[in-house]
Parts: structure tokens; C-alpha cells; sequence
């Protein structure tokens, strides 16, 4: 039986401006000083994309005043493909058969070498769901010896208790990334056939605990292409509302990963455009302006560097979807999904430059994550 929405979550009545909105006000929602979810519903809509330019234009002005031109940059770093979740539209679902493999720590030191002779230091630590071989005390470990090497480590891996959370924090975890994939309980439940994942609001509410568990920032996001896209856009806009009132001095990001070919030849049933996918950031950057915006190598080269900096604040590069990859020449695993994206740092940060971006490696020092400094003193 498909799990309820709580309240806080539901999109209703918003679906329908998103879907019935007039150039009126689409126009209102553009010039609002305070936009909220009417607003963002409005933006998303079918008279919304005939406005495009001055979308753009207007997620351009927001983006400068809130991050300059900076563009923030990091890698991601598989540390295991093993799990026991079956879900249809992953590379790593259980039931496929690929070459499995979790780095020792040997190897993580390797890759974490490799990952900082190019000039990384933010690094995403991945798994899959929670597996014995890839558990929690794992990736605990996992995140201390990144910390000790990196000033920012963040974890995208499964959900966790907020004990757990507060252990990888402490380990130096700055922050979490976990997207619900779909916020429609009956597509979720479709597309999480076993396994742990199946949990819906087990996942739903796992950003909160990590902000109660100490995390600094949690990531989130809808897999585009799983679910109905505005249904999907209005529940994550919601979400990501309510952590911000709930957790006012922890801080949200938001991501926009499109479902990408992969092992199991799974097919999006709702794709979603490169247009609709621009008209979204933007949405997304007018009406929650001091939000970092992310945007991945699953996107291609035209397209990120079209939206670097036109809303988009992140971005990660010479990313690899295998577990390691960035040492290893022969890597003893399959891959999550195909990148679009392949450039290396130096050919990507040089592209940014050239629109007069500023590609930054490092905001965030380590010495902030010692808890023995005030938190006077990080404010």
C-alpha cells in the first residue's frame, strides 16, 4: 500500500497554477520581491516557457548577487556498488549482474591521492543502500580518512538514525546528500520493487535527522524522468521549505539529476527536456535565491556550461560512476550510469573561465569542523 503525504509535503492546490497559470501571472511571479510556492508553481508553467529569456535574465541578476561568480566544484567517489535494494531504474540494483566491489582503505587512499594531485578538495563519498559488506561504521571510517586530507566531505550513501548521523558528522561529514528519487508514493513504491529502500518515509525524513544530527547541509533532490515532473518539482520545492524553517541554521541545496542510460536499460517514463530542465533552475533559483543549485556531469558539456552561473552556483567534474576510477586503471566494477559530461578539471575550469566565471575548490575550512571551536567564532 503506497504511503501518505504529510501535509507540510502536499502539492495541491499547486498543480493546478503549475499547470493553469496565465502570462499574467507569470509575469507577477516574475517581478515578486517575496515568491513563494504560488509563485514557483507559476514558473514552472506552460506560459512560464514562453518567457524564457527573462527567466533567464532574471535567475542571472539573483545568481550574482547571491554567489557572485563563483562557481563551487567538487567530485564524486564511489566507495561501493554492493546492494540489496532492487530498484528498476538503478545501475546498481540488486538484482543486476555487474562486477561488485568496495574499496579497502588502501585503495581509498589511493583514490583520495589521485583525486587531490588534480586539484579537488570537496569530495561526495557514494554507495549504495545500506549493505553489510558497506555499512554505516564503513562509511563512518570512510569519511574520516577523507577528513583528514579534505576540508569538505560530504556522503551521499543511504539513510541513517540521527545517532549515526551525529557519528559521521563527528568523523567530519559536512554535509549529506539524499534524494527521495520521486515524491509520488505510488511511483516510488513502483520503482523500489525490495530492500530497504522501499521505506518511503524512512527516506523522506532522513535530511531532517542529519540536521538534528549535527550535518551542516543536506542536499536534495528529484530523479527527473521517474515521476511527473511537477508534481516531483512542487514536492521537493516543499521539502525543501520546511527543512529551511524547521533547521533555520543549517543550510539546503538542491539538485536536478536526470535519469541517464544505465546497466539495467531502464527508460524514463516522464523525460524531461533540456528546456523544461532550464526553465526549472530558474524557477528554482528566483524563488529560493540563497540556494545552492547543483548541476552534474550527467548533464552535457553545451548544457552546463549554458546554465554555470545562470543559476546554477555547483558543479561537480571528472566525475566517475565506478567505484574509484580516478587511481585505479582497472576498475573491478560497474558503472551507476553514464556520464555525459567527460572533461577533466583543467579543460572544465578552463571553459568557466572563459565566461568570466571563477571556478573556487575550496570555501570551506577543516578547522570548522572541530567541535571545540565556538560557535561564535564560525558564525
Amino acid at each position: 500500500m503506497s504511503a501518505a503525504l504529510p501535509e507540510w509535503l502536499a502539492p495541491l492546490p499547486w498543480l493546478d497554477v503549475a499547470k493553469t497559470a496565465d502570462a499574467a501571472l507569470v509575469e507577477r511571479s516574475l517581478g515578486a520581491d517575496a515568491p513563494g510556492i504560488r509563485e514557483f508553481a507559476a514558473l514552472l508553467s506552460p506560459a512560464a516557457a514562453s518567457r524564457m529569456e527573462a527567466l533567464a535574465h532574471r535567475a542571472l541578476a539573483l545568481t550574482r548577487r547571491h554567489f557572485g561568480r563563483a562557481i563551487s566544484l567538487y567530485a564524486p567517489l564511489y566507495l561501493s556498488n554492493y546492494c540489496p535494494a532492487r530498484c528498476t531504474y538503478c545501475g546498481f540494483s540488486a538484482n543486476l549482474r555487474i562486477a561488485r566491489h568496495k574499496l579497502t582503505a588502501t585503495e581509498l587512499e589511493a583514490e583520495l591521492s589521485a583525486l587531490k594531485d588534480i586539484g579537488i578538495e570537496e569530495i561526495l563519498l557514494l554507495t549504495g543502500d545500506r549493505a553489510a559488506v558497506a555499512d554505516h561504521p564503513y562509511v563512518r571510517d570512510s569519511v574520516r580518512l577523507a577528513a583528514a586530507r579534505f576540508p569538505n566531505v560530504a556522503v551521499e550513501v543511504f539513510p541513517m538514525s540521527v545517532d549515526e548521523y551525529s557519528a559521521v558528522s563527528a568523523a567530519g561529514c559536512t554535509a549529506v546528500t539524499i534524494y527521495q528519487e520521486t515524491y509520488d508514493p505510488t511511483r516510488y513504491e513502483q520503482s523500489h520493487l525490495s530492500g530497504p529502500k522501499r521505506d518511503y518515509h524512512g527516506r523522506l525524513d532522513a535530511p531532517a535527522r542529519a540536521l538534528a544530527g549535527g550535518i551542516r547541509m543536506v542536499g536534495l533532490g528529484a530523479l527527473l524522468g521517474l515521476g511527473e515532473p511537477l508534481f516531483d518539482l512542487l514536492c521537493l520545492y516543499q521539502h525543501a521549505t520546511h527543512l529551511r524553517r524547521r533547521f533555520w541554521k543549517g543550510g539546503v541545496s538542491i539538485s536536478f539529476p536526470r535519469l541517464r542510460p544505465e546497466p539495467g536499460g531502464y527508460t524514463a517514463v516522464f523525460p524531461v527536456d533540456e528546456n523544461f530542465l532550464a526553465q526549472i533552475i530558474f524557477a528554482f533559483r528566483i524563488c529560493l535565491p540563497d540556494v545552492p543549485l547543483v548541476l552534474s556531469t550527467r548533464e552535457s558539456p553545451r548544457f552546463r556550461d549554458g546554465m554555470a552561473g545562470v543559476g546554477i552556483s555547483k558543479m561537480s567534474v571528472a566525475s566517475r560512476t565506478t567505484v574509484g576510477g580516478y587511481d585505479l586503471e582497472t576498475v573491478p566494477s560497474g558503472s551507476q550510469f553514464d556520464i555525459n559530461d567527460q572533461r577533466g578539471v583543467a579543460a572544465f575550469c578552463a571553459a568557466l573561465k572563459a565566461k568570466g566565471l571563477q571556478p573556487v575548490f575550496k570555501n570551506w575550512d577543516a578547522a570548522y569542523r572541530d567541535p571545540a571551536v565556538p560557535i561564535q567564532a564560525m558564525q
